[in-house]
């Protein structure tokens, strides 16, 4: 398991004054820098902005590791790291929620130490700090490698901090791909539905329940799942077993059940089958993404083996890994299936167990949301997420990553 180093600063230019902050991770068994992480926050002191970088690098370890990673917290602010240490107490209220926001992520962590580095140690994350306000001062925003684009997205991020649980491995999303590659996308695939989501619907809706799958070894280990058919694990079946508790009562019990041809996916829908009596129909274009020579990896070992192969597939959801399938295709196949469902069950509850990408294409379809937008979705293990179609209107999200039942 990687463990990980977070150094983190800010700075603020007047305290206060014009601020920003800079956060990196890196691998602590070799040293390798995994993420980095700016962004200028308006005029504000460097306390402030100081917790602001810890919080993006705890942050940015949970994208990479998920709960329960290791890190090592390294900083050369001697109050932001007394007070998380707890040997220091928290007097000025200002600063009060933003150490809560610090320790609420650090709970989900396991964090080894808490410890103060003097300054010139910690130039990279200083470095970054001052980039972002510089950038800001030209009102450009910060890029990744030290360089500003007016066009740019505040906050761009590297590959590894771009977090795409879009693969069954986890949370890794918030790519950003260029506005031209994002525009094409978006002729591409058309969004489902029109109108504002506003009015009251005036016939009966379609609903379409998703539900993503439980857990399995792939997914526990974070690690790219595409066209592997792992089995649910245990705690896989658990989970399964409790999401179809839930929609066997009101107001669920689907009249349709359809899944993945996966395994992972056909177990989940079977548990919910045998609750409620209603037969399953596999749907093969629900399945995952074809993640292809990628497949079984966790996002640090592709980095590291396939370096340009990665960097292209973050750059462009039309760009597939070697040997598999982009997420542009995937897109089309998604919709496909998704209108068909929606077509053939007008009126009924289709419940739909599949994947991170079908589902959150399915989504960002029914939002009207550019591609792009699955990078910013976070989904479970065993969630539910619920869309409604209406023949005279808007398709309307009802839910979205609800995790209830497992609790």
């Amino acid at each position: 398991m990687t463990h990980y180093v977070i150094e983190a600063d800010g700075g603020s230019r007047g305290n206060p004054g014009p601020a920003g902050y800079g956060a990196v991770v890196t691998d602590a068994a070799d040293g390798q820098v995994l993420t980095e992480s700016a962004e200028a926050i308006g005029v504000t002191t460097n306390n402030v902005a100081e917790y602001r970088g810890l919080i993006a690098g705890l942050e940015a370890v949970l994208r990479l590791g998920g709960e329960g990673a290791q890190v090592a917290v390294r900083m050369d602010s001697k109050l932001v790291i007394e007070q998380m240490a707890g040997r220091w107490k928290i007097k000025n209220e200002g600063l009060r929620p933003l150490a809560m926001e610090a320790a609420a992520l650090a709970r989900r962590l396991r964090v080894t130490e808490w410890t103060w580095i003097p300054r010139e140690r910690n130039k990279h994350a200083d470095r970054l700090a001052n980039e972002a306000m510089d950038a800001a001062a030209k009102g450009l925003t910060w890029k990744a490698g030290g360089t500003t684009d007016l066009h740019a997205q505040e906050g761009v991020r590297t590959l590894a901090t771009r977090r795409t649980d879009l693969l069954d491995a986890g949370d890794i999303s918030e790519i950003s791909a260029p506005a031209a590659s994002v525009a094409a996308a978006q002729q591409r695939v058309k969004p489902a539905g029109t109108g504002t989501g506003w009015a009251p619907p005036t016939r009966v809706a379609t609903s379409l329940l998703l539900l993503r799958h439980g857990e399995t070894e792939l997914s526990l280990e974070r690690r790219f799942s595409g066209l592997g058919d792992p089995e649910l694990t245990p705690n896989g079946l658990a989970q399964a077993s409790a999401a179809a508790d839930r929609l066997s009562r009101e107001p669920y019990r689907p009249d349709v059940i359809v899944t993945s041809p996966l395994k992972r996916a056909r177990q989940t829908a079977a548990a919910v089958a045998g609750r409620t009596g209603v037969d399953v129909e596999v749907v093969e274009d629900l399945r995952e993404a074809d993640f292809g020579a990628w497949e079984g990896h966790t996002f640090t070992e592709v980095q590291r083996k396939w370096p340009a192969e990665l960097a292209a597939w973050l750059a462009d959801p039309a760009t597939a890994p070697p040997g598999g399938e982009s997420f542009a295709t995937a897109a089309r196949r998604v919709q496909a299936a998704g209108e068909r469902l929606v077509e053939r069950y007008e009126g009924k509850t289709v419940l739909a167990v599949s994947h991170v990408t079908p589902i959150k294409m399915l989504l960002r379809l029914a939002l009207m949301a550019p591609l792009e937008s699955i990078y910013r979705m976070h989904l479970d293990l065993a969630c539910l997420s619920l869309i409604e179609y209406y023949a005279d209107g808007p398709a309307v999200v009802k839910s979205f990553n609800d995790t209830s039942h497992l609790r």
